[in-house]
């Protein structure tokens, strides 16, 4: 269920992530922030339950 709720909220937040991040050195350095953030929500979701 959680995993629905990511998704969801990528699809939200990626049009205007998109058209912000028009270098590629930025746009790399965001999409490897988001995704330290995800692997922590993952793994918080996973020591909770």
């Amino acid at each position: 269920m959680s995993a629905i709720f990511l998704f969801a909220v990528l699809v939200l937040i990626l049009p205007g992530f998109l058209s912000t991040n028009n270098k590629i050195k930025q746009f790399v350095q965001n999409i490897s922030i988001w995704a330290m953030i995800i692997l922590v929500i993952i793994v918080l979701i996973y020591f909770i339950r």
